[in-house]
């Protein structure tokens, strides 16, 4: 019994790509060519965030600081994450009245199963549990879920749902112009009055837990105004007509036996992991940390900037998160620093860096090396465009698979485990940041919902500013530099050395090959 989606599925929206391979298969099948429907007439609730939040004992906190900031918002980037992770438990402990979570992957594994404990626990509390979690991936779990939902106080939609509960693939086949369409939005509210917002999922690979692979990445949190605005998209997305309970999906209503049943699994399953910190003590320093928050939180101006689900197929250029960036990018003057886990620009994303280095801007980009890509189609897109990025006056930098430096704790990892960089972030003029789920590629542009926090400080852009730093250091990254002949080589630092490669470092010759066939399909739009 699973709970959630397993630790394998990061990012298998994009993995799905590789559906493009079977699409012969389409004939031989075509007895499924009338696919099932996901429900329609069913049971549900409209409900919302909580309005009187000041009530709560984080509400009367934060709103006090708000209150003595000219009512402005409050935010804290939460770079390392082992401290990511117990943020999120230490806010589960402290919620008194509403816990909403919204989320693309929710791993059954260690950190999947120890913050749905918590939830269970806050429930048990007479705490409110809205859970809505994107369908990708979810294969396998719908007992689990609706058992954890079977609880009076925890209800669980699904992001647009596949139909057929049993064979994923075939509703990719049957029915691909709908499931292609995901929601990428990675949030916790607590209260309505504390928020988390970034790039993190819930699993062990976003938590410096893994002992295989980790992700360099990033979230912000959130309290005051800033708050009811993250509130009002979740809201949204709840209510909306892609998000559908559980208990339309399951063949039968399940018990309050079938929860407990559900909880005392879950409960067992944490006893006898070895998860790698103390998390009694680390979540003691959090709750002091709490109240404590106020001399470190930055107040500033700052918004939710997101994706109406209502947009979900046609999406375009002139969608929230796109033109918002994009005007950002034409008022940079002096400096645009991007990291980002996908980076694949595209020939409008070509013709803006040129534009930006033509006008004196300086444009660094980080993203993720073929060798620490978890998802070689995706390096494929990105392999595309580095020639004419570099051509044309980028700074270009890849992520080492072993970053090497010492100074940044975010990106050495767990043990000998490997490093992925799952950041999304820009920094615009070293004056204002936009940190999300969205990732700089056409999925994420024209095909996912997605959502982040713009903000308008120069004090956390400079903070932003030297997390990115570190990513670039040469003990950390591959700079991609550009030969009089036009072609491509690393330079990185190796035990204090620097050390060129003239082919993609750290990589097979298999892997190489892919990478330059998948350059070949006609799928960018699909990365």
């Amino acid at each position: 019994m699973s709970m959630f989606k397993t630790s394998k599925t990061i990012s298998l929206i994009k993995a799905k790509t590789a559906s493009f391979f079977v699409v012969f298969f389409l004939t031989a099948i075509s007895i499924y060519g009338c696919a099932s429907q996901i429900p329609k007439d069913y049971p549900r609730t409209e409900t919302t965030a909580i309005t009187d939040y000041a009530t709560t004992s984080t509400g009367r906190i934060f709103e006090k600081f708000s209150a003595q900031n000219n009512s402005s918002s409050g935010f804290l980037l939460l770079k390392k994450g082992r401290n990511a992770f117990t943020t999120r438990v230490a806010m589960a402990d402290l919620a008194e009245r509403t816990l909403d979570l919204q989320y693309y992957i929710w791993s059954a594994d260690k950190t999947g199963r120890i913050l749905a404990e918590r939830l269970v626990r806050a429930a048990d509390r007479g705490v409110r549990v809205r859970i809505l979690i994107d369908d990708n991936g979810l294969g396998g779990s719908d007992s689990a879920i609706a058992a954890l939902d079977a609880h009076e106080n925890i209800e669980i939609r699904i992001f647009n749902p596949f139909a057929n509960r049993e064979f994923t693939l075939l509703n990719f086949i049957t029915d691909f112009n709908r499931v292609n369409h995901r929601s990428h939005n990675k949030m916790m509210v607590v209260d309505n009055a504390i928020t988390i917002v970034g790039g993190r999922n819930i699993g062990n690979h976003y938590f410096d837990v893994d002992t295989e692979a980790n992700f360099r990445d990033l979230d912000v949190m959130g309290v005051g105004p800033v708050v009811r605005d993250v509130s009002s998209v979740f809201d949204l997305f709840w209510n909306g007509e892609w998000a559908i309970p559980i208990t339309a999906l399951v063949d039968r209503r399940y018990s309050k036996t079938d929860m407990e049943t559900q909880v005392n699994f879950l409960r067992a399953q944490i006893a006898s992991d070895d998860y790698p910190y103390p998390l009694d003590q680390d979540l003691e320093s959090q709750r002091q940390h709490f109240s404590e928050l106020e001399n470190e939180l930055i107040w500033a101006n700052g918004e939710i900037i997101y994706d109406d689900p209502a947009m979900v197929g046609v999406k375009n250029d002139n969608t929230n998160i796109i033109s918002k960036l994009y005007k950002k990018l034409s008022q940079a003057k002096e400096e645009v620093l991007i990291e980002s886990a996908y980076f694949v620009p595209g020939d409008r994303g070509v013709s803006t860096a040129t534009e930006l280095v033509e006008r004196g801007v300086k444009l660094r980009i980080l993203t993720n090396s073929l060798a620490s890509n978890d998802v070689v189609a995706a390096h494929s897109g990105h392999a595309k465009f580095r020639k004419q990025l570099v051509e044309n006056g980028a700074d270009l930098y890849e992520l080492r698979p072993d970053p090497g430096s010492e100074k940044q704790p975010s990106i050495v990892t767990l043990g000998e485990s490997e490093a992925s960089l799952h950041t999304k972030a820009l920094v615009f003029d070293r004056e204002s940041v936009f940190i999300g789920s969205f990732n700089l590629d056409p999925r994420s542009a024209n095909i996912n919902t997605e959502a982040g926090l713009y903000v308008e400080s120069p004090e956390l852009a400079k903070q932003v500013a030297e997390y990115m730093d570190i990513g670039v250091l040469p003990e950390n990254s591959y700079k991609i530099m550009l030969e009089e002949d036009g072609q491509l080589y690393w330079l990185t630092k190796e035990n204090g050395q620097q050390v060129r490669y003239d082919t993609e470092p750290k990589t097979t010759t298999w892997q190489r090959f892919m990478s330059g066939l998948i350059q070949l399909l006609p799928i960018e739009s699909q990365l």
